[in-house]
């Protein structure tokens, strides 16, 4: 117990700069079972420790564990938590909880033998808390840390405070909310730099190795994450990678099932079990008719899940339409329904028809544009940058 409370005391001590996210003020922390999740390198870690700087900054009943430590080999959740909870603690927060194989079952221990104790953990965005475990989705409150908005990537590159907006805040005063921001910075200077680089909060340390790091989270989820948690065979992960090469340098696609079988050389209900786990993994987006309500459906499209995963994977395939509506698809669809739509290009919460382009697009009536390459809009028109103040 001593060894990892020095740990906790030395990490917090850490002056590596970080950005604070909005979920921080999201949550409700008062919640006994919490689970943050989200792709590699996106900060989770970070996260945690910012939480316990913000709101416990010198508590001894707060406990940061990564478990990747091999202590955990030999040392159940449960037991550990329940020393800890004799010794007073009152919150523990759990890295990486995907590395403890009997997760579900401890944790569900703990809320239940543990009433005092509440539990924040992280996994891998892969992990399907809800959908394999029913009962522990019941008192889990699941939160998705997604990569940086462009709103957070502008506040950290300038040093401005902007606020998040509404989609419908968005759409009906994008005007005024463009001007105000505007007269404080220019976005446009800032907004093709994020698209390449800007995503992943480790662009703070260099950005000159950021797309490396970029390629080794993805290897890693890959090669780890995805075989482990979805249990597939080794020999099988070239098959997988050969798919995200295609769908990254094809994207976006249609995608023609057969085909995609016939060039990795597997069947089509594997092709799209693996498209699936992609997408869980928050490497791909899969556009639907229907929203996410037929998972094993042929999708109308697929579009890479940012648009830094396309500079590290498929360089060349990085037009301003693959752009633009990536980074549309992503912005927006991290708090909002996406699926395809009978007018535009895509259709948000069932309402609102967006069509993505340069700045010479004109919506028709009923049809929304986000236009690139404007600083601000009128009427049905808005600026493309603004959906990346969202969150």
């Amino acid at each position: 117990m001593e060894y990892f409370q020095h740990t906790h005391k030395s990490l917090l001590k850490s002056s590596k700069p970080t950005i604070k996210r909005e979920l921080l003020r999201s949550i409700d922390w008062n919640q006994k079972l919490i689970c943050i999740n989200g792709f590699r390198g996106v900060g989770k870690t970070t996260f945690l420790l910012d939480h316990i700087r913000e709101s416990f900054p010198q508590s001894n009943e707060v406990l940061y564990i990564n478990l990747n430590n091999f202590y955990f080999t030999n040392r159940k959740i449960s037991s550990f938590a329940d020393e800890f909870a004799k010794r007073g603690g009152k919150v523990l927060l759990l890295d990486q909880i995907q590395k403890y194989p009997d997760w579900a079952i401890d944790l569900k221990k703990c809320v239940t033998e543990i009433p005092d104790l509440k539990i924040v953990f992280t996994s891998s965005p892969v992990l399907r808390i809800a959908d394999n475990n029913p009962e522990l989705a019941k008192v889990v409150d699941s939160n998705h840390l997604e990569g940086l908005s462009f709103r957070e990537y502008l506040n950290h590159q300038t040093g401005n405070s902007f606020n998040y907006y509404t989609i419908e805040e968005i759409i009906e005063n994008h005007v005024e909310i463009s001007k105000e921001i505007v007269s404080k910075v220019r976005p446009l200077a800032y907004f093709s730099d994020y698209l390449k680089h800007g995503y992943f909060p480790y662009f703070i340390d260099d950005p000159n190795f950021y797309i490396n790091k970029l390629l080794k989270h993805i290897n890693l989820a890959l090669e780890i994450d995805v075989p482990y948690i979805n249990q597939i065979e080794l020999k099988y992960l070239s098959k997988l990678r050969h798919l995200l090469h295609i769908v990254a340098v094809e994207a976006p696609f249609t995608p023609n099932v057969s085909k995609l079988a016939a060039a990795v050389q597997t069947s089509r209900a594997t092709v799209m079990n693996y498209l699936n786990y992609l997408k869980n993994a928050k490497l791909i987006h899969m556009l639907h008719s229907n929203g996410n309500e037929e998972q094993m459906k042929k999708p109308d499209k697929v579009y890479m899940h940012n648009t830094n995963l396309l500079y590290a994977i498929a360089p060349n395939n990085t037009s301003n339409l693959n752009l633009r509506q990536t980074f549309f698809y992503n912005q927006v669809g991290y708090k909002h329904k996406i699926k395809t739509s009978t007018k535009a290009n895509f259709l948000v919460d069932k309402n609102y028809h967006f069509i993505v382009g340069g700045r010479k697009i004109e919506p028709e009536e009923g049809i929304y544009a986000a236009s690139d390459v404007i600083e601000t809009g009128n009427g049905n028109k808005i600026p493309l940058w603004l959906f990346g103040f969202l969150y």
